[in-house]
């Protein structure tokens, strides 16, 4: 397996890398809401809307569409100053969105498999779990009904599993299992981790997508990735590196997260 290598890439900060990453997950969205989770999840999503997607729709997390690129991780005072608002936006026009496939989330996992099945509830049995997360929360309409991604700080064999304990986000072998129900809006298209790019354009012998590593991020080999992911993995026979971003997305990085927040999540090895 050969990985090919980036000019200049040696040098860039993971986490700006993981920050572009995001960003291309997003492209091609238009006119879509981007409700991305999580400080780097935010800063990427902002990055598409600053950059190659402005037709994208922001959100300030609460009930409001934002008509700027506000940086993250802002006191409330401050968040409030800085956004402009551009449309009201409740509960009933959210699910307005979501039910018409007109929203791509990006969420983060407890465990994920080949398939892109997502728990985000519990680690052990059902009946009497070790841990307990978040619950279901909106993981089962957002995977049926609109485009999600997940992001991965910290990619390991916790994470990608071959068996989630519990199915909260809808794969493709449950989501192909479903039929028609399932077959408009569904769409894994990425999952971005501190290591690499992995989406689900390969598929098992069933004719099943399932997940592939995409590309490496600069410095992390394919050999490193394949060991730290507890499920199969389609490893194609040339693994691109994953890119770095340009000169005018690193100055729209730094000036979305000023305080550095990207690099508390992904700090450099």
């Amino acid at each position: 397996m050969n990985v090919a290598s980036d000019t200049g890439s040696d040098n860039m900060l993971r986490a700006d890398v993981c920050a572009a990453a995001i960003a291309d997950a997003f492209s091609g969205d238009g006119e879509r809401l981007c409700n991305p989770i999580g400080n780097l999840p935010l800063i990427g999503g902002r990055l598409a809307a600053s950059t190659n997607e402005p037709h994208l729709a922001i959100t300030d997390g609460y009930y409001t569409l934002l008509d700027n690129v506000p940086p993250v991780g802002l006191a409330e005072p401050e968040r409030i100053e800085q956004r402009t608002i551009a449309h009201w936006n409740p509960y009933r026009e959210m699910f307005g969105l979501l039910w018409q496939g007109r929203r791509h989330v990006m969420m983060g996992p407890v465990q994920l498999d080949r398939f892109g099945n997502a728990n985000i509830a519990a680690i052990g049995s059902w009946a009497q779990p070790k841990s307990q997360m978040l619950g279901f929360r909106g993981a089962p309409g957002n995977t049926i009904n609109h485009t999600t991604s997940y992001w991965v700080p910290n990619h390991s064999s916790r994470v990608f599993v071959d068996s989630v304990d519990v199915v909260c986000g809808v794969g493709y072998d449950r989501a192909a299992a479903l039929g028609a129900v399932a077959s408009r809006f569904h769409e894994i298209r990425r999952v971005v981790t501190n290591l690499a790019v992995l989406d689900f354009e390969a598929e098992d012998s069933d004719g099943i997508a399932t997940m592939r590593l995409r590309s490496v991020h600069p410095g992390v080999t394919v050999d490193e990735v394949v060991e730290a992911t507890g499920c199969d993995l389609v490893v194609p026979a040339e693994v691109p590196t994953s890119r770095v971003p340009t000169p005018e997305e690193l100055e729209v990085i730094e000036s979305l997260d000023p305080n550095g927040l990207r690099h508390r999540e992904v700090p450099e090895q």
